[in-house]
């Protein structure tokens, strides 16, 4: 395949030497002359393990060569790869003058060039960025359609400094989304070696490499918060997070990574708050670990404003304990819902087939009759009283009869889903 790519920098500049080795046919693009004569004369424009050597080779045998000439560039090339850079500006937003300059120089190449283009981006930009800048620019300045007469793509990049060929060659995952059919056949063509790909929306493609980075900066944070806690208490924190790596079953897999409602129950709450307690008292600044409970809450005020917002005065709830298959109501989120709701003046039905209040003893029993003290009156033995009750229906937890109870629910009822069980009607999810 003929490709261009534009933007010699560090993921340029690896993917370059990676392409031109896999026997495509590879022309750089960068406005910085000295890049392109060392990539011209076999040598790489960036520091990273295994680049010059895969440069050297690509250059020396014909598939690999640089210019300044956008025009040069997308007259040759069937697919057109955007690896500029997307710094921050000081608010922290993205300066996307790079992107913005490099679609206008490829736009206006596009005007008088027979057949169709695929230009892809790889550099990581905010969700609508293609939608919204990267389509309209080409349009405008090329006065051509995207689909019909050019495709456009995102393909973000997974590369680790110090590892970048190994990744490349080793992705985590492979995301795409593209246009139209013919720019998808081309990316999937480019990654016929390195595993299936997840094509999906451009803003879910975008979004995904932003929680990646997000999610790696909070692994970071986690264990220099758990490495400061131990070191304070004479403990080797290297080995305390070395035992927690070895648990794959929840720890270092995808429990607990799905969006849904706040936590609750006897141990998570209670058990953050005491080490939150201790660091305190050991004059420690924990700024992550502090963020947790609050966050937590924010997550609750967002489903009371839920319901607020759908100015119904009957609810009905399904699902009181924190999560399907037990009886818990120790710190409940639900709970604490139904108890912010009946002080705005709300009429609450409730039904949880789990939840039987002559059954409820010790901290569970003082829990719930503590924060609602009128429970007996709220809750129902038969599922039709909350439906016939609600005028809105909160779904609490995840109990699979749920889904097909609110299926059968009618059109002027609404649905303020916690968990994510999709029923039919009116719908409205807390995360999605």
């Amino acid at each position: 395949m003929d490709i261009a790519i534009f933007g010699l920098g560090y993921v340029g500049a690896v993917s370059a030497a990676c392409l031109g080795n896999e026997g495509h046919s590879i022309i750089g693009v960068d406005a910085n002359k000295a890049k392109a004569d060392l990539i011209n004369n076999g040598k790489s424009p960036v520091v990273e393990k295994d680049v010059d050597a895969l440069m050297a080779t690509a250059v020396t045998e014909g598939r690999l060569r640089a210019t300044t000439d956008a025009r040069r560039a997308i007259r040759n090339s069937e697919l057109a790869i955007i690896c500029v850079g997307t710094p921050s500006r000081g608010n922290g937003d993205l300066d996307l003058s790079h992107i913005k300059h490099v679609c206008e120089d490829i736009a206006r190449c596009l005007r008088d060039k027979p057949g169709f283009t695929a230009i892809i981006v790889r550099s990581t930009v905010l969700p609508g960025t293609i939608r919204n800048m990267v389509i309209p620019t080409l349009e405008s300045v090329s006065g051509r359609h995207v689909g019909t007469d050019f495709g456009v793509g995102f393909f973000p990049e997974f590369l680790r400094e110090s590892t970048a060929v190994y990744d490349f060659y080793h992705p985590p995952k492979v995301v795409f989304a593209t246009s139209d059919r013919q720019t998808y056949q081309m990316l999937e063509a480019l990654n016929r070696n390195f595993g299936a790909p997840i094509t999906t929306e451009f803003e879910v493609a975008e979004l995904v490499k932003y929680a990646d980075n997000t999610w790696h900066a909070l692994k970071v944070a986690f264990a220099n918060e758990i490495g400061s806690i131990s070191k304070a208490l004479q403990i080797d924190g290297t080995t305390v997070m070395d035992i927690f790596c070895q648990d794959t079953k929840l720890n270092i897999s995808t429990k607990y990574l799905r969006p849904g409602f706040a936590f609750g129950g006897s141990c998570l709450p209670k058990d953050l708050r005491a080490l939150i307690y201790k660091a305190r008292n050991l004059d420690l600044e924990l700024p992550l670990l502090n963020a947790i409970m609050p966050s937590n809450r924010s997550h609750i005020d967002r489903a009371m404003q839920m319901v607020l917002d759908l100015k119904e005065r009957n609810v009905g709830v399904l699902g009181l304990s924190f999560k399907a298959g037990t009886d818990d109501l120790r710190e409940s989120p639900v709970v604490e819902l139904v108890e912010r709701l009946l002080g705005k003046g709300h009429e609450i039905r409730i039904f949880d087939r789990n939840v039987n209040l002559s059954r409820l003893v010790g901290a569970n029993r003082a829990y719930v009759f503590q924060h609602l003290p009128h429970i007996a009156k709220l809750m129902v033995d038969r599922v039709e009283e909350v439906v016939h009750h609600g005028g809105t229906i909160v779904i609490g937890n995840r109990d699979r009869y749920f889904s097909e109870v609110v299926s059968r629910l009618n059109r002027s009822q609404r649905v303020v889903d916690l968990v994510r069980m999709e029923p039919n009607g009116a719908y409205n999810g807390i995360c999605w």
